[in-house]
This record gives C-alpha cells, sequence and structure tokens, in this order.
C-alpha cells in the first residue's frame, strides 16, 4: 500500500473531519519548510478566448467536491505528537478562484505571487487559481522574470488579448502538479460541456530493461550548478518559453524525455565550464509518475524520484556523431530506473519518518541530515510531464489550451530546476532558480543554451 493509499480514518468525535497521517512526501516537506523560498508548484494554463466569472467559480468548486482528496488542511496538534495529520474538510474553507485587476503587469504579478505566496496549509484546499483576463497570448510573456519586467526573447512588444491565463498555485507539501491538473481537467469539462478525457498514452516498444554499464557511483559527489550573478534577495526567479518538439526518428529506442535529458546534462556542463567550475559528473532527478490519469487518479504528491547519472567525460568528449551513442546510453539508464521498484524518496526517508518519536525531533533531524547532505544532493531535477494528456477544452468562447506551463521549486543546493511540457505540437519549458545563485541574464543564458542542446540532439538516425 502507497502512502496515497492510506484510508481516511475517524480522527476526534463523530461528525469531526476524517484525518490522514501525513505520507513519507508530505512529512519531510513539512519538515523543511523555508519562508524565504516557498514550495510552491506553478501551473499556467493560456486560453485564447474569455471565461465566465461566476461559472467558472461553479465549475472548480464542483470538481473540488469530485476529487474529495484535495480538500485538506493540516490538523492542529500538540509538540509531542508522533504524526502530522490532514484533515478532509467537505468544503472549502475559503474562496480559490480570484480575478486579480486587469492592467499591463497582470501577468508579471501572478507570476511572482506563485513564487512568493504559498497558499496555506492551515486552510482547505492549500492550492489557489487566479485568473488573469486580457492576457492569453503566448508572445507577450515567453521569457519573463517573475520578479523582473517582462522581456519576450524574440524583441515583440507584449499584445493586449481577448484570452485568459489561469495560474493555479500549489503548496506542494500537500500536493503535485499532475493531480492538480487532473482537477483542472474536471473544472474544464464542467465549465465547457465537453469531454475532457485524457488521451491514451503513447505505445512504447516493450523491452527488458537492464542494468546500464560504466555509469558513475550515486555515492561520487556530484557537480553543483556554478553561481552566475546572485541577486542581493532571497525567493526564485522564473523564465518560460516556448520551443519546437525535437525531432526523433521513427522507432528510435530513445524518447523525448531523453533527448530533454541529455539536452539538460550538456547544458548544465556548458555552463559550469564557463564559469570554471571544478570537473565533476552530474546527477539529475527525474521524477516518476506511474498513476492513471482518468478520474480515479490519486490526489497528493504521487510520483517517485530517481537520479539519472552522467560522468562528466562522456558529455565534454561528445560531438555530433556521439549523439546517438549518448541518447541510447541514456535510454537504457531511464528505462532501468524507472523499472526498479523503490520508496517515493528512498528507504532511508521512510525510516526517517516512522512514527517512533514526537514529530518535531524528527524534524529537527531531517533538516540537520537536510543540510549535512547537501554537498550530495543531485545537480538538478528535470521533470518533463509530457504531452499534457486533457485537452483542458473549456468550451466554444474559452476554447482549448494552447500552452501550458509547470514549474517546481528551486530551493537551494540545487537551485535550479527544468520542467518541461507539451501541447499543441509545441515544447513548453520553465526555469526556475534560486535567486541567491542565479539571475535573470543567467535564465536567459541557460534557456539559450538548452535550446542549442536540444537542436543538436535531432539525430538523423538511430
Amino acid at each position: 500500500m502507497t502512502a496515497l493509499e492510506h484510508p481516511a480514518r475517524a480522527g476526534g468525535p463523530p461528525g469531526a473531519p476524517r484525518r490522514i497521517p501525513f505520507p513519507v512526501v508530505d512529512e519531510v516537506a513539512r519538515h523543511c519548510l523555508q519562508e524565504e523560498e516557498p514550495e510552491t508548484v506553478h501551473i499556467e494554463v493560456h486560453l485564447p478566448g474569455p471565461l465566465d466569472r461566476d461559472r467558472l467559480r461553479t465549475a472548480f468548486a464542483e470538481a473540488l467536491r469530485r476529487h474529495p482528496r484535495i480538500l485538506m488542511r493540516e490538523a492542529p496538534g500538540g509538540w509531542y505528537r508522533r504524526r502530522y495529520e490532514w484533515e478532509l474538510t467537505a468544503e472549502p474553507d475559503v474562496g480559490v478562484v480570484t480575478f486579480p485587476p486587469v492592467g499591463r503587469c497582470a501577468l508579471r504579478d501572478a507570476r511572482t505571487r506563485a513564487l512568493t505566496k504559498a497558499p496555506p496549509l492551515s486552510a482547505s484546499p492549500p492550492i489557489r487559481l487566479e485568473v488573469v483576463e486580457g492576457a492569453g497570448d503566448v508572445e507577450g510573456s515567453e521569457a519573463t522574470d517573475a520578479v523582473g519586467v517582462p522581456a519576450p526573447h524574440d524583441g515583440a512588444a507584449p499584445r493586449r488579448s481577448d484570452g485568459t491565463v489561469l495560474f493555479l498555485t500549489i503548496n506542494h507539501t500537500a500536493l503535485d502538479g499532475p493531480a492538480c491538473l487532473r482537477v483542472l481537467a474536471t473544472a474544464a469539462e464542467l465549465y465547457g460541456g465537453r469531454d475532457n478525457s485524457p488521451a491514451a498514452p503513447p505505445v512504447r516498444r516493450a523491452e527488458a530493461p537492464h542494468a546500464p554499464e560504466d555509469t558513475p557511483s550515486n555515492w561520487a559527489r556530484p557537480a553543483r550548478v556554478a553561481p552566475g550573478t546572485p541577486e542581493p534577495s532571497p525567493g526564485n526567479g522564473l523564465l518560460v518559453t516556448e520551443l519546437p518538439l525535437p525531432h526523433r526518428p521513427k522507432g528510435s529506442p530513445y524518447t523525448v524525455n531523453d533527448q530533454l535529458m541529455v539536452t539538460t546534462a550538456l547544458t548544465l556542463i556548458h555552463w559550469n565550464r564557463e564559469h570554471g567550475a571544478r570537473p565533476r559528473p552530474l546527477r539529475i532527478t527525474m521524477p516518476v509518475d506511474d498513476r492513471p490519469r482518468d478520474a480515479g487518479m490519486p490526489i497528493g504528491n504521487g510520483t517517485r524520484l530517481v537520479e539519472v547519472p552522467f560522468a562528466y567525460d562522456e558529455l565534454v568528449a561528445h560531438g555530433p556523431a556521439d549523439m546517438p551513442a549518448l541518447l541510447h546510453r541514456t535510454a537504457t539508464r531511464t528505462r532501468a530506473l524507472k523499472s526498479l521498484p523503490r520508496p517515493q524518496l528512498g528507504h532511508g526517508a521512510a525510516l526517517l519518518t516512522a512514527p517512533v518519536t514526537p514529530v518535531t525531533w524528527r524534524a529537527a533531524l531531517t533538516r540537520g541530515l537536510r543540510r549535512a547532505a547537501a554537498p550530495w544532493t543531485s545537480t538538478t531535477l528535470l521533470s518533463n510531464i509530457g504531452r499534457v494528456p486533457y485537452p483542458l477544452d473549456f468550451g466554444e468562447e474559452a476554447g482549448r489550451a494552447h500552452a501550458v506551463w509547470f514549474s517546481a521549486p528551486a530551493r537551494m543546493p540545487r537551485g535550479l530546476t527544468v520542467t518541461t511540457a507539451s501541447t499543441a505540437g509545441r515544447l513548453h519549458l520553465a526555469l526556475r532558480w534560486s535567486r541567491t545563485l542565479l539571475s535573470h541574464g543567467d535564465g536567459a543564458h541557460l534557456r539559450d543554451l538548452f535550446e542549442h542542446y536540444l537542436h543538436s540532439t535531432e539525430v538523423s538516425g538511430p
């Protein structure tokens, strides 16, 4: 039984809200909260047309009721308690859907709030949906630092639009992006009356995974992202951009995810060499999500994390002729790692969160171990959502989503996360970084490097 499958149990007197113990992922995140860099996940959905405010509020409220596991808040408790617990509520404690004032900075300000203001755990549900009206075109928002000035990298000035942008901000202690996207797809179906069932997943050629050879040990100290031009204030910066999906020859043994993994590794090796960092192997954390995408999808933090290693020499010494071999090796590694049964955060985290001591003692121990293990933390996180499985069709007037961005928290010691998704045949890339490590100019340079190396993975044959 996984953490998400624990049945709710009664807590307190009859009629009191049901309670669920925090799963391992939630507890570890709860132990390590920081006000300077909130653990938020941001989802940004661009629609071509306008939405009716009352209809959207009604549809989203009903979608929450249809996925009751999202209606939760942290239950109060003393320092001596052995577990944190979620309290499941019948209705939201607060209004979830808001409409910020329309203006030229509305899009930028919504991104800023997504990075700096986490929905509180004390109110159900720990998410919020901001609806930015008149800002639905992609061109005016491609390269926006969430704490800076909109700066489309193609030089185009922002244009007014009749479209709408939905900003779903999630407290990552409680929920992840794919789960909340499922709820949003339900809301789209209720609002527009159109089928928003998930598309069938792509059919992969069945191969028995085997252990990869000649990979660096996970005990080796991995490279860190070299500092660029840190900014004086803490928090996260964000840059989003739209790119063509990389070409992949038919029948290739590797996937677009493998191309993105190689692209991320080559981008960071290039960046670190430019900044004089000591040569070290890379380890890239990759979330794996095995949940179904239909209405029965378990809601919560449901991904497990694996780490994909790369030797320094295999990345530095490669040329165009070596790219197929690098992609094949990466595909072998990712397939093998995905196939291995493993707890969401590994066996150590499961032991660390065993309810044998008061939760406050475990919190202090977890924070201490996190600081001590910082040098061995993976270099970065690549979260590839893949093809967004739902059409996110809000009906005739609002239309179907033509761009969807996600971003994951980017707290130190990683300090940089790469999140990708594809919609309408385009790749939507979000780079998110800790401002104590990088600046907006650094983010723009990393985006350019990523685009260059993504193109380099388009080899002509398998």
